[in-house]
Parts: C-alpha cells; structure tokens; sequence
C-alpha cells in the first residue's frame, strides 16, 4: 500500500502544487488551474495512488522544463 498523497504537493515533482483548494487558509479563492490549460500528457504522467488526491503544480501541468518560472 503506498502512503497517503499530500494535497499541498505535486505528484511529479514534490514542490508546492499553489493549489488553493487544498490550503484551508484559502478556502473560496479560485485556483490558478482554474484558468490554465494542463498538457494531457503530464496528467497520463500522474500516478494512479495520487489522482484525485494530489494537485500538479503550475510548472509540471504546463510541461515545463525544470527551470522555466511557472
């Protein structure tokens, strides 16, 4: 059994996902996903244990190379 996904992290990278649905002290803003287009191969990238539990961050949604500013 793999261990529980933490919301607040992306499942590819483990940095920050930003996502505001996870944040509690957010709560009724909207997400920056909300309004940017994610490359369908980075979701084909995320693994099974983490969809629907875990945001991707802005960079690896948008496929970006590891140094690009999301």
């Amino acid at each position: 059994m793999s261990p529980p996904s933490d919301p607040t992290r992306c499942p590819l990278c483990g940095q920050s996902n930003q996502c505001t649905q996870a944040d509690p002290a957010r709560t009724g803003e909207a997400c920056w996903c909300f309004t940017t287009k994610i490359d369908p191969v980075a979701l084909e990238r995320v693994p099974p244990q983490d969809i629907d539990r875990a945001c991707l961050c802005p960079r690896c949604a948008q496929a970006l190379p590891p140094d690009a500013p999301s």
